[in-house]
């Protein structure tokens, strides 16, 4: 990246708080919403303005959480912050950290861990106001028709911000004002520096706090300016459950209108969630209380619901997926699946295959326009092209010890309760009959079926199941059956005397 091209010197963030409030054994900036957490919402939002360095500030479960920020961004710098308290000292600790590894200069961010709607471009805008003005701190704030609460911007008759008070030391004047500091900042490096040295501990909570450096800065001759967002939501940030679950619902409700601009159809908003990771093509078709989590694409012209949640699955032009739970599968161009069927990881249908009603589907190759239509478990299996699998079929691919997969081949017709035996290769075009148990390999053409002859033990319910139901209505018709015997052995005579 050229130097024209590159963002600002750093961005810090910070996420070493414990969020007692989230009352979870998962760290708060680890608690997700759109299939991404917290904190890889705002490590996105870091990165998409191109620092030359990206520091986060750690303490609370602090081994969690930095294998999950090194597993999201590797060049990502942890830093960890030590006893003494407050926000001032965790930035002034990850600048210590990043001028070890070369004194900084420029523009420095800083932002949360838990702040999941922040976007790239508002964190681009305070930046380019920042560096446009010259200013010695930028401040990002939003006006909110209840404040309560929140650090209150005091602005100078000229516009600039004099300084930020805290709601519980605010006047009634004071409280009045709506416009609320976000805690996001743009700082010059050298004067954030310097003005760090001097904040202190001074205070009734004991704390560092950053908000200290703007009244330094204005005290050093350094202009102190605010950029305003009209977008509240890209500011909040959740400290519990509640929080967390409208924050979830606010970016849900940006995904799927974004999509739905982008020519997807969904039918019912208000009861489909869409990952920030999922991929949708023009004219998607989604229809209500679906569910698309994780990797998951959906191709031109698919159709996908209702009741239906696909995790990492790949959906194919034209597919039709219906009442289905669905992960890690792939599902081919025109192909249908469900309804009430479960596709666990491994599964891969063909174009225009077919897997239907109460089915079950693990580690299984369906070749093109093969039909498991209902009632069935394929698992560890190869099935070919244009094989029809009968109703109530599985393989039975657990010995109690290892899995062992079943080969069917292509152009394969089984009846209705076939039970394949793995490890089992059925060849090419042949047929199994109704019942049948496949033990051994069946050959190409060939017709299996395991049989034995019906045998029918008469009187046994009336023998055995005596004052039973089934024994009362056995009794009744063999009654009947007796009764009506004399007028059918009478039936030929009388059809003869009528010639």
């Amino acid at each position: 990246m050229s130097p024209e091209t590159t963002g600002p010197a750093a961005v810090i963030v910070l996420a070493a708080g414990a969020g007692t409030r989230m009352k979870s054994r998962t760290p708060k900036i680890l608690h997700e919403i759109g299939g991404r957490s917290m904190v890889g919402h705002a490590l996105l939002a870091a990165r998409s303005i191109a620092p030359r360095q990206l520091a986060l500030v750690v303490r609370h479960e602090r081994d969690l959480v930095a294998a999950h920020v090194s597993a999201l961004d590797p060049a990502a710098v942890i830093v960890d912050q030590d006893d003494v308290p407050g926000t001032g000292r965790a930035v002034q600790m990850a600048l210590e950290a990043l001028d070890a590894r070369g004194e900084l200069s420029g523009t420095v961010v800083v932002t949360y861990g838990d702040v999941p709607l922040l976007t790239g471009g508002l964190l681009s805008e305070l930046v380019a106001a920042h560096e446009a003005e010259n200013n010695a701190v930028t401040v990002l704030t939003a006006v909110l028709d209840d404040a309560t609460g929140y650090g209150r911007i005091l602005r100078a008759a000229d516009g600039t911000v004099t300084g930020i008070r805290e709601h519980k030391d605010a006047s009634d004047a004071e409280r009045a004002i709506r416009e609320v500091n976000s805690g996001i900042y743009a700082f010059e490096a050298s004067m954030l520096r310097t003005a760090l040295a001097q904040v202190t501990t001074d205070n009734a909570q004991g704390e560092m706090y950053l908000t200290d450096v703007l009244g330094l800065a204005r005290d050093a001759g350094g202009r102190v300016s605010a950029v305003v967002t009209e977008d509240r939501w890209q500011v909040e940030g959740a400290n519990d459950r509640i929080q967390l679950s409208a924050l979830g619902a606010e970016h849900n409700r940006r995904i799927i209108e974004a999509w739905m601009r982008s020519g997807v159809t969904v039918v019912d908003p208000a009861t489909t969630w869409i990952d920030a990771t999922v991929t949708l093509d023009e004219d998607v078709r989604l229809l209500p209380n679906t569910q698309l989590h994780g990797t998951t694409t959906v191709a031109r012209d698919a159709v996908v619901g209702p009741d239906t949640t696909l995790t990492d699955v790949v959906v194919g032009e034209a597919a039709k997926v219906t009442r289905t739970h669905g992960s890690g599968s792939t599902i081919g161009a025109k192909a249908s699946v469900g309804p009430f069927t479960y596709l666990r990881p491994g599964t891969v249908l063909g174009e225009t295959g077919k897997i239907g009603a109460f089915y079950e589907t693990k580690n299984v190759t369906i070749g093109r326009g093969s039909k498991l239509s209902h009632l069935g478990y394929a698992g560890d299996a190869e099935i070919g092209e244009d094989t029809n699998i009968g109703c109530g079929n599985i393989t039975a691919n657990y010995d109690g010890e290892k899995k062992h997969r079943t080969v069917i081949g292509s152009g394969v017709r089984t009846g209705s309760n076939t039970v394949f035996v793995a490890p089992v290769t059925v060849g090419d075009g042949a047929y199994s009959g109704a019942g049948t148990i496949i033990r051994k390999d069946v050959p190409p053409g060939a017709l299996a079926v395991s049989l034995a002859a019906q045998r029918n033990a008469d009187g046994w319910v009336l023998k055995n199941r005596q004052g039973s139901n089934s024994a009362q209505l056995a009794q009744a018709a063999q009654d009947a059956r007796l009764t009506a015997a004399p007028q059918s052995s009478q039936s030929p005579a009388t059809t003869e005397e009528g010639k």
